[in-house]
């Protein structure tokens, strides 16, 4: 009892109390607080260690010190008749009633202004509904099907690209990443999305094994995983069932019946679903050579199913873009794309991926711009997640003047496919007619950096750049283009904006001899940029009549401004089916 006596003379117990009270105050204020100025999670659980360990040092401390006038002393220095514990401990007492009443006050902070506001930021993070498919691993031991595991991967993405809600990274953007070690917050950050999905891909002979997992992309969390080992006949079924686990983990839903639209677009034949995918692997290589591999695989997947829609559609793009780059027999190759998209309409109305091919023909081939616009617009309701419609209805406004409504769309396709040099292109394409170069010279360079290989990737950097007169900018990008035919047409303008005349007709007389065929419209415009306008409608004349696809830019075309008060510039403008700008107008 003596023991009890003496620690309650010397304000243990007391001293115990504040303690605790005010460890707990500092606990709440570090573990409620803290997350708000993003202090690291690390000082709170040193905090919490920190507080544990000094509670014992607290109460010896208060056992051999006391609290006098003149500071802390030891205990023993002090005459029992002469202590002042009593009136210690009333300070003390006063300490942790305030102690508490700051503790109660911060509970009531938490009920009704942290957890609100905790509540809101997670309801705005719930409200963020957006994806990416990382391209799922091959695990199969074969490089061999890497067009397999890259096929399933887009596959999903297209799947989830009909959820109206969920904002899904298109293809260009999410393969960047194939084959990275980035850590999945910082993929998160640069495609602009909340969850990522990932995974694995094993097959072998007639069976395939798939590991899929949602995960969290800020903090690495799993939001949902699962394993397929199935038969190879029933891959279709686990796309839908990936899609839709996806779908309930993010309290999204799918699109009723048009959710299955793929599906059954598909085939059941798996030799043919082979063969498509293969052919799809080789599409995505977006050159020559690739797409003539790309056709043999599309045509073998078409003759094993006659009513693959699919395959019907993407081959009608592989046709389009392959006569445009070599200008091989054209006529036939156009008329095989437009029988092709129109086939695949015809046996799936509800595909995206159809009204989108058909679209690019209506746009590209055919030049009827209003066929165009309702077939992208189809395609886009259809896949509202999707971006390639999106870019491509936007290149179909901006052929017809509508600047604005394309910058928008352009933006929208961007906003989806971040990563994308088509759709940053096709952005910086739409912002220079309205005049806005440093946004399409930033942009232009974006698509560049993106895909440096690619045919005319500096094209728009040479076109702002002297528009701005800047020809030793100019002639920088011009000379790191790719593409011969855009590498000379870009030369010759560069080399005139420096006032080189002879360099400038040196690069105008090689593109006129080596590109005459597929480069009409842009032997015009060096034409029309250099004042010489017989020569620039003399050219534009025979791009309309060889059907040459760069006549389409004609209306937008700010290096055609100085053609706009000729009448032969309204003339061919009607011939195209389109209004000259009100500048132009008599």
């Amino acid at each position: 009892m003596s023991l009890l006596a003496e620690l309650k003379r010397r304000n243990v117990y007391r001293a115990a109390v504040f303690y605790a009270a005010s460890a707990w105050l500092l606990i709440q204020i570090a573990t409620q607080v803290f997350p708000f100025f993003h202090i690291a999670e690390w000082v709170v659980r040193w905090i919490v260690v920190a507080v544990v360990i000094g509670f014992p040092f607290a109460l010896l401390f208060a056992w051999f010190y006391e609290f006098t006038p003149e500071g802390f002393k030891r205990e023993s220095e002090i005459d029992p008749a002469q202590s002042i514990t009593y009136h210690t401990g009333k300070k003390l007492d006063r300490w942790i009633i305030a102690a508490l009443g700051l503790a109660v006050v911060l509970l009531l902070a938490d009920k009704f202004v942290l957890h609100k506001t905790a509540n809101e930021a997670a309801s705005t993070s719930a409200g963020d509904k957006s994806i990416a498919v990382l391209p799922l691993v091959n695990e199969s031991g074969d490089p061999a099907n890497e067009y397999f595991s890259d096929g399933l991967s887009e596959e999903l993405i297209a799947a989830l690209a009909q959820i109206a809600d969920l904002k899904v990274i298109g293809r260009s953007s999410s393969f960047r990443f194939k084959g990275h070690a980035d850590d999945l917050k910082s993929i998160g950050e640069k495609l602009g999305v909340s969850t990522l999905l990932e995974g694995t891909v094993r097959k072998q002979a007639e069976r395939v094994r798939i590991v899929a997992e949602l995960v969290n992309a800020a903090d690495g969390r799993e939001l949902w995983s699962q394993t397929y080992d199935r038969e190879l006949k029933d891959v279709f079924a686990v796309q839908s069932e990936i899609a839709q686990s996806v779908a309930d983990s993010l309290k999204v839903t799918l699109l009723g019946a048009e959710a299955k639209v793929r599906q059954d677009s598909s085939t059941k034949n798996l030799d043919a679903h082979n063969a498509y995918l293969q052919g799809h692997f080789y599409f995505e290589h977006r050159d020559v050579d690739g797409w003539r591999k790309a056709l043999g695989f599309f045509d073998e997947a078409i003759r094993l199913d006659p009513n693959y829609s699919l395959a019907y559609a993407e081959r009608a793009e592989t046709w389009s873009w392959l006569a445009d780059q070599t200008g091989e027999n054209v006529a036939a190759a156009w008329a095989a794309a437009r029988r092709d998209a129109e086939k695949a309409v015809a046996l799936s109305p509800n595909l995206a991926e159809a009204h989108t091919a058909l679209g690019w023909v209506r746009y590209f081939i055919d030049w009827s711009f209003a066929d165009a616009t309702r077939e992208l617009q189809r395609a886009a309701q259809l896949a509202p997640g999707s971006s390639k419609p999106k870019v491509l209805l936007a290149q179909v406004l901006d052929t017809q003047g509508r600047i604005s409504d394309a910058i928008a769309l352009a933006r929208s396709g961007v906003d989806l496919d971040p990563l994308s040099y088509y759709a940053r292109a096709v952005l910086a394409r739409s912002l220079m007619p309205a005049g806005r170069f440093d946004e399409a010279r930033a942009e232009a360079r974006k698509s560049a950096e993106l895909q440096p290989g690619a045919a005319f990737s500096h094209r728009w950097q040479v076109v702002v750049a002297v528009l701005q007169g800047d020809g030793e900018t100019a002639l920088h990008e011009a000379q790191l283009e790719p593409s011969e035919p855009y590498r000379y047409y870009e030369l010759a303008l560069a080399q005139h904006t420096r006032g080189d005349r002879a360099a400038a007709d040196a690069a105008l007389a090689e593109l006129i001899a080596k590109h005459s065929n597929n480069g009409a419209y842009q032997i015009a415009v060096v034409y029309a940029f250099r004042g010489e306008t017989d020569a620039a409608f003399e050219w534009l004349q025979r791009s309309y009549d060889t059907r040459d696809t760069g006549i389409l830019s004609m209306l937008i075309d700010p290096l055609l401004r100085g053609l706009h008060s000729d009448p032969r510039y309204t003339i061919l403008l009607g011939k195209l089916g389109l209004s000259p700008p009100p500048a132009a107008k008599p």
